[in-house]
């Protein structure tokens, strides 16, 4: 079932979302959750509301500090609707997950309540929904297995693979004896290397070409195009489309990339400006690969002088690119100001220029994209760091945590930093646990080893 965007969403939706994320801003998880279960009942297809609702979810479950007796009462009271809704999987899936997501209001980690919904949401074609739930479990049954080999399966299924390869590396070390983990990890790593060479499918990829002329262009793209006599031949083929259909936008596009896969960049900038014009200059995506091709540039000039051994002008060209990849950035945000994106990309790097105050303003407004929210709420939070603002810079670090449900490098990052500036208050106690929680899952991370001692000490 496809996914509906927020943009694509009914007014009366769209304004229930607004404000469930508004009431998650403000601590409100309840009415936050009211918000995004209505949404919910008018467009179970709006996945950010589902995500943002098993995040508020998980939250109120956390504060109230239930633990393994909570799950016992719960899947006793909730047994009724438990068996309703596996009696509605097969014959009206969106029924059953509209019931189990009532379940999971009282109890997100549940297992009983998260199975059936992982069989709901599978059974009514929302595979992204099942990975959300096998998701946010697997942070708090890291080592149970069964759901670990449905969660890497679903993403073997949905393309995700170096996830369902990282999944079935994590099964492997759980149960290294296992014949059949140890298959599905062989397996997960060739499907993997197969979707990095860019095609899929079992056994032969050539096994599912029909047309052998198609086979080898295909291959010649697989291999990022290693020879002049391949890039030759497949520009060739894009200059024909374009000949035949000189309104497509989209072979413009594909042309531009293999100029620069070839180092063709004045090329590239042609027909990407063509591409521009003809799309009625407002396209960000065309935007933003026009500035990529503008930096690629800088790169080879860089890679010449530093060939050449002349350092002072090295530095010199490193200031340019430097320069202009920030004024390029304004320059977008300025044509396009409603994107939350670009907004994000241009305070990354006021931030790195040292400009927090202009860092803040922008990250600020970038938190209201809901794929860059934390992050946004993170650099924010770097920010205030620099300015020696701890206790504003906790309060975003502490706002993002409450919002992550998997261990991933953006949670990392937010503990570490959490622990960090804790430090630097002088709470070792509170900088102990934050640090801990990294320590106990990849006690490789950065210095997180020697934190752990100097916050004994």
């Amino acid at each position: 079932m496809a996914e509906v965007t927020l943009e694509d969403a009914p007014r009366k939706v769209r304004d229930m979302y607004e404000k469930g994320f508004a009431a998650m801003e403000r601590g409100n998880t309840n009415y936050a959750m009211d918000m995004f279960m209505s949404v919910l009942d008018l467009e179970p297809r709006l996945f950010k509301a589902r995500r943002f609702l098993r995040a508020a979810q998980v939250k109120e479950f956390k504060a109230k500090n239930s633990g393994q007796l909570t799950h016992v009462l719960s899947t006793i009271t909730g047994l009724g609707g438990l068996l309703s809704a596996q009696a509605a999987v097969k014959k009206d899936p969106m029924k059953a997950l509209k019931i189990t997501e009532k379940l999971l209001r009282s109890d997100p980690l549940n297992k009983p309540f998260i199975n059936v919904h992982v069989e709901a949401a599978l059974a009514a074609d929302m595979p992204e929904v099942a990975m959300l739930m096998l998701e946010v479990a697997r942070e708090f049954y890291p080592k149970d297995v069964d759901s670990l080999k449905r969660l890497g399966q679903l993403y073997l299924d949905n393309n995700e693979t170096s996830k369902g390869r990282d999944v079935f590396e994590v099964l492997l070390a759980l149960r290294p004896n296992d014949p059949k983990i140890v298959k599905a990890y062989k397996d997960a790593s060739a499907i993997d290397t197969m979707s990095k060479g860019g095609w899929t499918g079992a056994g032969s990829y050539r096994d599912v070409m029909k047309d052998s002329e198609e086979a080898t262009r295909l291959e010649q793209e697989a291999k990022a195009v290693k020879t002049s006599k391949d890039i030759d031949s497949l520009i060739a083929d894009s200059l024909r489309k374009i000949e035949q259909e000189p309104q497509n936008v989209n072979y413009r596009r594909g042309l531009a990339d293999l100029y620069l896969r070839a180092e063709r960049y004045d090329e590239a900038l042609k027909t990407l400006e063509e591409a521009q014009e003809m799309s009625g200059g407002a396209d960000p995506q065309i935007d933003r690969a026009i500035s990529g091709v503008k930096l690629k540039q800088f790169d080879a000039e860089l890679a010449a002088l530093e060939k050449a051994g002349d350092a002072e002008a090295v530095e010199a060209k490193k200031q340019e690119r430097d320069a202009f990849e920030l004024q390029d950035a304004e320059n977008r945000v300025k044509r396009y100001p409603n994107d939350l994106q670009f907004r994000y990309d241009y305070g990354v790097l006021l931030y790195q220029n040292g400009q927090l105050n202009e860092a803040i303003q922008q990250f600020q407004q970038a938190q209201r994209n809901p794929q860059r929210r934390t992050r946004a709420l993170y650099y924010m939070a770097l920010s205030f760091k620099q300015k020696e603002q701890y206790d504003i810079a906790l309060e975003q670090l502490e706002k993002a945590l409450s919002e992550m449900q998997v261990m991933d490098g953006t949670k990392k990052d937010t503990l570490y930093e959490l622990g960090s500036i804790c430090e630097a208050m002088g709470d070792k106690q509170k900088a102990a646990k934050y640090y801990k929680e990294i320590y106990s899952v990849d006690i490789g991370y950065r210095d997180i080893a020697e934190k752990i001692e100097q916050t004994r000490s």
